[in-house]
């Protein structure tokens, strides 16, 4: 069974392809890495999933059906189902607001719930990522880097989504933030069943989250397969070449 794909994808900016023949299926509770080099094409492709971008070729596929934005009922659907956590904790979340208003704003713009409903909800998301409720009445500002980015994986899992899109979401934090924050990530998918697609350089990261990695190249999967197989004996010369370059940070 899938619940979100890439089915033979293509993308351009004005004239310049990024994304051609692209397909990645992502199955319920199932973790995905996206590696490759910069310009690679992995972004893109996370903002095609994400609903932000459509392509110019091929369908994006969720829970069977092609997304499309005229239809409101899968929209809704896959709106509240597929929510994001970006790369830098420092300026995805908005200085001016408190925490709890920034959990929060996935219920109100998707009108899943409000009042005592939704301040219940933002509790129980914050102590899934390891704050207290006192947090809630604090700003971003307040915390360390690896909070900040445990208050966004809070607002992304407040609405009970079934897929995480993870952008980068270790890059910006130093090492032994990087660690606890994986370790979260693996705790919530063991928790709830969250499905997880995460583009990273960090292979490391990589290795302990996700069961499954394609591998990127100018805009075309050249490999993918069980992590454990991509990662230490890839099939691919550029894949070869792309793990012996990037190091692997102890996780």
């Amino acid at each position: 069974m899938t619940l979100l794909a890439l089915q033979s994808v293509g993308f351009s900016y004005a004239k310049t392809a990024v994304l051609d023949d692209v397909s990645l299926a992502i199955a319920p509770g199932e973790a995905v890495g996206l590696v490759g080099e910069s310009g690679a094409g992995k972004s893109t492709a996370l903002r095609l999933l994400l609903g932000l971008d459509s392509p110019n070729t091929g369908r994006v596929i969720f829970d069977g059906e092609s997304l499309d934005r005229r239809n409101r009922r899968l929209m809704h659907q896959f709106r509240r189902s597929v929510q994001p956590v970006f790369q830098d904790p420092y300026s995805s979340l908005d200085p001016r607001q408190r925490v709890d208003r920034i959990v929060s704003e996935p219920l109100r713009s998707l009108r899943i719930s409000s009042g005592d409903a939704a301040r219940d909800a933002v509790t129980t998301a914050l102590s899934s990522v390891g704050l207290d409720a006192d947090a809630q009445r604090r700003y971003p500002h307040e915390f360390s880097g690896g909070q900040r980015q445990r208050i966004a994986i809070a607002r992304a899992i407040v609405s009970r989504p079934r897929v995480l899109l993870a952008d980068e979401p270790v890059s910006a934090l130093d090492l032994t933030t990087r660690v606890q924050v994986i370790d979260l990530l693996a705790s919530l998918r063991a928790e709830t069943g969250l499905a997880l697609v995460m583009v990273s350089h960090d292979l490391s990261a990589v290795a302990a989250v996700c069961e499954r990695t394609a591998v990127l190249r100018g805009g075309r999967i050249v490999e993918q397969g069980a992590t454990s197989k991509v990662l230490s004996d890839p099939e691919s010369d550029y894949a070869r070449t792309l793990i012996a370059a990037v190091p692997r940070l102890p996780i």
